[in-house]
């Protein structure tokens, strides 16, 4: 089953927040129920976000009561917007509905309003099709690069659950594992919403891959102990000189993993990578709610009125990423020429 798919008219979504307690599928009907899903994390990894708001777009066609093709446009406009401040970090949400939005400027002299939502629809599925496609290909690209034998620090969650279908670094794990590679995942648990512990475990579990759960400030000790060979995660953005923007702890991971000569991989869709951003620095991390830090569900931990600062995500310098690990090929030491060329010459 899809995390993200359409049926019945209605865009349906694992709810990810009940994982591993339940399993729970949400329908939804019209884009803003979408954006909240968004925000709430009921969907979550950029690839699944990505999709999400594309069908969130194709839901808020069906909403407009526009006869016209100019006037469903501009009713596409301001659903856009509010699709887009969702989750401002995850380039792939703005990236899905940019390409959406392109295509439907492009036709809108050639289709009236009917044509251009079942266009829009059209394209929206495209996208969550070319998305399982494309981690499958990574997975290949990336299986190669673990050894019979791996441990592997995993951080977050990077499987079926944040993409459309299979995975990006998880789905590099799983491909090496059928391969028939006998590899160990430390799984680090990866504060404050524990996407680690809940949903990364939950996976493996389904895949026969064995595991254990660590906390995250765990890593180091096991990766100065020489216990860990390898270190696999996202990106929910990668600026174009290779800084990669992903779920907050992966700079230390990566920092730790680098003082022990140990390789970090960051496994991305070409989709992912902003061109636009020079560097980190520039990448907007969103901040969540305190609630996330000083409890957990029903459960509070932390005092009454107690300060908190929750950023979302962190930047790792390029130069802690061993390598990108895309769709198109595996970049080493990632700079901003590599990437660049790995962008020209798939025009070519």
């Amino acid at each position: 089953m899809r995390t993200v798919f359409w049926e019945d008219n209605q865009l349906k979504m694992i709810d990810q927040r009940v994982l591993p307690a339940r399993f729970e599928i949400i329908a939804y009907s019209d884009h803003r129920s979408v954006a909240n899903a968004i925000r709430d994390m009921v969907v979550r990894g950029a690839p699944a976000i990505g999709a999400a708001a594309a069908f969130g777009l194709a839901l808020a066609g069906y909403e407009s009561a526009s006869s016209s093709s100019r006037e469903l446009i501009a009713d596409l406009q301001a659903a856009s917007a509010t699709l887009k401040a969702a989750r401002p970090t995850a380039v792939n949400l703005a990236w899905a509905i940019d390409r959406i939005m392109g295509i439907a400027a492009k036709k809108k002299e050639e289709r009236n309003a009917d044509g251009l939502r079942q266009l829009i629809l059209e394209e929206a599925q495209r996208i969550a099709d070319e998305d399982v496609e494309i981690n499958k290909r990574m997975a290949e690209h990336g299986a190669a690069l673990i050894d019979d034998g791996d441990t592997i620090i995993h951080h977050c969650n990077t499987g079926a659950l944040a993409t459309v279908d299979w995975g990006t670094a998880l789905g590099v794990i799983r491909t090496a594992h059928e391969q028939g590679k006998k590899i160990h995942v430390l799984v680090d648990e990866t504060r404050p919403r524990l996407q680690g512990a809940r949903l990364t475990a939950w996976e493996l579990e389904q895949y026969g891959i064995p595991y254990e759960i660590i906390s995250d400030n765990m890593s180091g000790y096991f990766l100065k102990a020489g216990k860990a060979q390898k270190v696999f995660f996202g990106a929910d953005r990668v600026a174009a000189n290779g800084d990669v923007a992903n779920k907050i702890g992966t700079y230390m991971l990566s920092l730790a993993a680098h003082d022990n000569g140990v390789p970090a991989y960051s496994v991305v869709p070409t989709s992912t990578v902003d061109l636009s951003l020079a560097h980190g620095g520039l990448i907007p991390i969103e901040e969540r709610d305190a609630t996330e830090v000083y409890g957990f569900r029903e459960s509070r931990w932390a005092p009454e009125g107690v300060a908190v600062r929750n950023p979302a995500f962190d930047v790792t310098p390029a130069e802690l990423v061993t390598a990108l690990i895309t769709e198109k090929g595996v970049v080493h030491a990632p700079n901003a020429a590599q990437i660049l060329a790995l962008f020209q010459d798939s025009k070519k």
